[in-house]
């Protein structure tokens, strides 16, 4: 049951700061670069379909190890390699096969990973440390 409320929790934390970068900060940025890429309206069914494998991936990889260890840190640093690792992946298989794909938005699209993995990581262990 602890586990299902952690999953929530990071859930809960993803999508607050993922909508944020989305929504706010890096909307302009991803238009102007891939503008020529992106559909008019997301394809909401494989979005979320992604945030529920990609946050079970945060919580085997990052919070669970780091909820047993009870070791902050293991959730930052695991999220920050998980968060590499994907955005490395699906950033770098862009660039390898589609024309044109922007070397900045690469740079910037996996250190955005880096981060909101290690942060959504480190956030979850520290609340889901406290639940009982």
């Amino acid at each position: 049951m602890k586990l299902l409320w952690v999953y929530l929790i990071a859930t809960a934390i993803f999508f607050a700061i993922d909508m944020v970068w989305i929504g706010f900060v890096a909307r302009s940025f991803y238009k102007e670069k891939l503008g020529y890429l992106l559909a008019e309206q997301p394809r909401w069914a494989a979005a979320i379909i992604f945030y529920l494998i990609y946050i079970g991936g945060i919580l085997f990889f990052a919070v669970v190890p780091a909820l047993r260890e009870q070791v902050w840190t293991t959730a930052l640093v695991n999220g920050a390699v998980l968060g590499l690792l994907c955005y490395a992946t699906y950033d770098l298989t862009n660039l390898a096969t589609i024309a044109r794909f922007p070397v900045v938005v690469v740079i910037v699209d996996i250190l955005w990973g880096i981060f909101l993995t290690a942060a959504v990581s480190t956030i979850t262990f520290l609340i889901g440390s406290r639940i009982g």
